[in-house]
């Protein structure tokens, strides 16, 4: 998020009630603004759709299949999304941006071929609605993984208001299309998203050429593995397996789950209560990325600044003890701001149970996911760590951990039977977060010894220009 730390210390300078609530409002707007925003204008489209679609099975098939849409999107663009971040960021710091507007068109172009017909040959081949429904489902996955891409670079547009903005038309238009199009059914509902994505990706695409000028031709730089980290894309591809692991297990499993359309499925007994949980998060994810962003992204640049400079040790010791402060701090924030978010899911679920006609039994469903959650907010702030330092292999092991306790807890609690639903997401986000804070300690405790020794001894430009990138 290069440059929000500076309008975040700008607001934080003011000393002020104001200047401390703006800069926690515009940390959650960066950190979670477009998942809520897009999340909520899902939800709303459902809500004025419902009583009004007939039948009314049509508008659960319009919630499961954006789901769906959005998992399988993450899932085949994660891997694509880290390693064009981290080539992006080492032209940045070359100063070679020219370079960065070929290879965006060319990795939206391997992106839209790719989703275009793995979309295409699941649409036709496992669907039986109609031809339009079917194209309108692969035209959604198609804009959705381009999006993703795109995002990669919102980043370096530092027009974060924009941004912000962009998103929230964007899902309006969504809205206002889908209601005025619900008469055609699922068809219509889809018809309505799609217009509203669309109207985001070229929205995104414009500031990113207004940003990022340069010859409009297609190049695969970034796949060259010369200059591309396969390490990232092994994380992203990790990463994300991990984070729809215990869902997807909920969905292909007959007893936890029931046929929607095609062979989209979903959990009733599982899916809300993880969204309620889901949405406990902000908070924390706005108190750490405040942390990280206005505090320890400057400490972490100064030490690497420092180390190519050829500061002496007591120095570089100086600035790596500031810089893990300001981990123990933002990690203490996480602890205080969850622990107050989960204190008021325990107060206020059985209301929101209510509010969405669900059982009261699920509750305890509610408060374990809301609790995993919370482990979860705490592991990803160590992973964000561990990208600030380029500590890839860790961050591939942590991620690795996450993934596969993940999947073998929820199989094991499925087995148990329905007292043990969510355990395994909870007991996954508890072991990797104990991991994570044994692999995260031991490498800031090193950090100086471990810094000199994985440079070359003969150092070359395109390694020193990472490291510098990484910093």
């Amino acid at each position: 998020m290069a440059g929000i730390g500076f309008e975040l210390r700008k607001l934080l300078a003011r000393e002020s009630y104001a200047g401390v609530l703006g800069a926690y409002g515009y940390a959650g707007l960066a950190s979670s603004g477009p998942w809520v925003v897009s999340i909520g204008g899902v939800l709303a489209i459902g809500l004025l759709a419902h009583g009004t679609v007939q039948p009314a099975q049509r508008v659960t098939q319009f919630l499961v299949s954006i789901t769906w849409l959005m998992a399988a999107s993450l899932l085949l663009t994660g891997p694509l999304q880290l390693l064009f971040a981290r080539f992006v960021a080492d032209r940045i710091y070359e100063e070679q941006r020219s370079r960065i507007l070929p290879n965006l068109l060319g990795a939206l172009a391997l992106t839209t071929i790719t989703s275009g017909l793995l979309g295409a040959l699941v649409a036709f081949g496992a669907f039986d609605e109609s031809i339009a429904c079917r194209a309108l489902l692969v035209s959604n996955f198609v804009v959705l993984c381009t999006g993703w891409v795109l995002v990669v670079l919102l980043s370096g547009v530092k027009a974060y208001r924009a941004v912000a903005g962009l998103f929230l038309g964007a899902y309006l238009a969504s809205v206002g299309s889908a209601a005025a199009l619900r008469p055609f059914g699922l068809e219509g509902l889809l018809a309505g998203f799609l217009v509203g994505q669309a109207g985001a990706l070229f929205a995104m695409l414009a500031l990113v050429l207004r940003a990022f000028p340069g010859e409009r031709s297609i190049r695969f730089d970034f796949l060259d593995a010369r200059q591309a980290h396969y390490d990232l894309a092994a994380i992203g591809a990790v990463f994300y397996f991990g984070v729809w692991a215990d869902k997807a297990v909920f969905w292909l499993n007959p007893g936890t789950s029931e046929q929607v359309l095609g062979p989209f499925r979903y959990s009733v007994i599982y899916d809300l209560p993880i969204f309620f949980a889901y949405l406990s998060a902000v908070p924390a994810m706005a108190a750490f990325f405040l942390r990280l962003e206005a505090d320890f992204a400057d400490r972490c640049q100064e030490f690497f600044e420092s180390v190519r400079g050829g500061a002496p040790l007591d120095r570089l010791t100086a600035i790596k003890q500031g810089m893990v402060a300001c981990v123990r701090r933002g990690l203490l924030e996480i602890v205080k701001v969850q622990g107050a978010s989960l204190l008021l899911v325990f107060v206020a679920g059985p209301a929101m149970l209510r509010a969405v006609h669900i059982s009261p039994l699920y509750l305890r469903l509610l408060y374990v996911d809301a609790a995993a959650v919370s482990l979860q907010v705490l592991f990803l702030s160590i992973l964000n760590v561990l990208f600030y330092l380029d500590q890839r292999r860790p961050a591939l092991t942590l991620a690795a951990i996450f993934c596969g306790s993940n999947l073998i807890f929820t199989l094991a609690t499925q087995q148990l039977g329905p007292d043990w639903y969510g355990f395994g997401f909870a007991g996954s986000a508890l072991v990797a977060s104990a991991a994570g804070v044994s692999i995260l300690s031991r490498k800031l405790e090193h950090l100086e010894r471990d810094t000199f020794l994985l440079q070359p001894l003969h150092p070359s430009t395109d390694v020193s220009t990472a490291q510098g990138a990484s910093s």
